[in-house]
């Protein structure tokens, strides 16, 4: 096993990594901001090193200075966490050719996979479900149109190069479509260096589900269950839980399937996940592949017993999987909820002096945690405070525990998103399992105008 791991990231995601690496006797090195020297998972890392200043592309997302470090510390591989550089193509290359190990997949398959019109081709070619859109990026926005019009109104407009909602809309017609083209190609020139965009058919009020994979290097792959992570503002994950509360067990296995054809397709190794698109009757389509570990990964540990992060780590050194197929089932429920540093009125973030964070504690409750009790919540990076996640025989013993939890969770100094959460996960229709994409603008924005 590796001696030393760098972990190329901050807050929960580093913190979380560092715990399993200690748990496998891996010294590990960590890098920071200026505005992360208090950070708690700075102090938890064996060796850290200050890397820059607190904007991102002069420390997170300057791979020169991590590289250095790498190189310094004499870390032997990198563990890239979520964003930040965890899907950069030229970053896994720089790492390969310094002959240090990437613990994700190969930056040829990071590349084809971080293109989403690539991506729509190869899960065609494998005989993946795709949503029906275009085959090419859309050059204009009278090409637009005509294509919008060819599909039938409404689609959704999306960046090529995009990710986590950036330059992404839905139209309803030509007008709005105008609109919304140069504004979201703009958008994502600025984020991801590449304003192209692309036209799918809409699938209205649709289930967002993903299947986690696993694969090594000698040609075994799994897939974890499914995760259901429609509960989104702004296309953001906000409630994630495992197993989904309706998919049927013949569904579960043909998206497993699916799942597992993309990964021979592409000859992935390590971990990712498959996203898809559910509709009423429970046809499915491929949405986008995650080439990283995700930040909802605790509920299916949670259900499964296995530690992805270890997995990770394992087959990055070139072990095989021990674990089999046929040998993994669903064990309870588990419900993760994510708690941020934000306006529950208007989503807008609350940077700001924390002055005191109680953790609710009990039977299946486990936290991530970002910060302590006196961090300074900053306005440079997401202001992720925490994921609390919960585990139960079942979903009712879940959210009940869920329930509980959030009710004791006491944070002071900021606005925080906790209303918002207590509100979502006791709704009748939560508890009901009708968690669609559209929840919040069903159900909680709602209530927000009667208060």
């Amino acid at each position: 096993m590796f001696k030393k791991v760098l972990i190329a990231n901050r807050g929960e995601i580093a913190a979380r990594v560092i715990r399993t690496c200690k748990q496998l006797g891996i010294a590990t090195v960590a890098v920071y901001s200026e505005a992360d020297q208090q950070a708690p998972y700075v102090s938890l890392a064996d060796e850290s090193y200050l890397i820059g200043k607190p904007r991102v592309n002069e420390s997170y997302l300057n791979i020169e200075k991590i590289v250095s470090v790498a190189k310094q510390s004499g870390a032997e591989a990198i563990h890239p966490g979520y964003g930040l550089l965890s899907e950069n193509t030229d970053f896994a290359k720089r790492i390969e050719d310094e002959g240090i190990t990437f613990i994700g997949p190969r930056a040829d398959v990071i590349a084809k996979m971080g293109d989403k019109i690539a991506a729509r081709k190869e899960m065609k070619e494998a005989g993946v479900p795709i949503i029906p859109g275009t085959e090419e990026a859309v050059a204009s926005t009278d090409e637009a149109k005509t294509v919008a019009n060819s599909f039938g109104y409404p689609v959704m407009l999306k960046a090529s190069a995009g990710g986590g909602g950036i330059g992404m809309q839905a139209v309803n017609n030509d007008e709005e479509l105008e609109k919304a083209f140069e504004g979201n190609s703009k958008r994502a020139k600025a984020f991801f260096g590449n304003g192209s965009m692309f036209i799918e058919k809409l699938i209205e009020n649709p289930r967002h589900i993903e299947i986690q994979v696993l694969a090594d290097e000698h040609g075994n792959s799994v897939y974890l269950f499914e995760r259901e992570c429609s509960i989104q503002r702004r296309h953001q994950k906000v409630v994630e839980e495992a197993p989904s509360p309706v998919l049927s067990e013949k569904t579960r296995e043909e998206m497993g399937e699916s799942a597992m054809k993309a990964v021979q397709a592409l000859q992935y190794t390590n971990a990712g996940t498959i996203e898809f698109l559910v509709d009423d009757e429970e046809n499915y389509y491929f949405l986008e592949m995650n080439t990283r570990l995700q930040v909802e990964h605790p509920v299916t540990e949670e259900i499964t017993g296995i530690d992805l992060v270890e997995q990770q780590l394992r087959v990055a050194n070139g072990e095989k999987l021990k674990v089999k197929q046929k040998d993994l089932t669903i064990q309870g429920h588990a419900i993760e909820v994510r708690i941020y540093a934000e306006d529950p009125n208007t989503f807008y973030p609350s940077p700001g002096q924390l002055t005191k964070l109680r953790l609710p504690e009990g039977p299946g409750i486990r936290h991530e945690l970002a910060v302590h009790g006196t961090s300074q919540i900053t306005p440079f990076y997401d202001p992720m405070i925490a994921k609390l996640v919960v585990h139960g025989e079942t979903r009712e013993e879940a959210i009940e525990r869920l329930t509980k939890a959030i009710h004791n969770y006491e944070i002071e100094g900021i606005k925080s998103n906790v209303t918002m959460l207590k509100r979502i996960i006791t709704h009748e229709k939560f508890k009901e399992g009708e968690t669609k994409t559209t929840f919040i603008q069903d159900y909680y924005l709602p209530t927000l105008t009667n208060h």
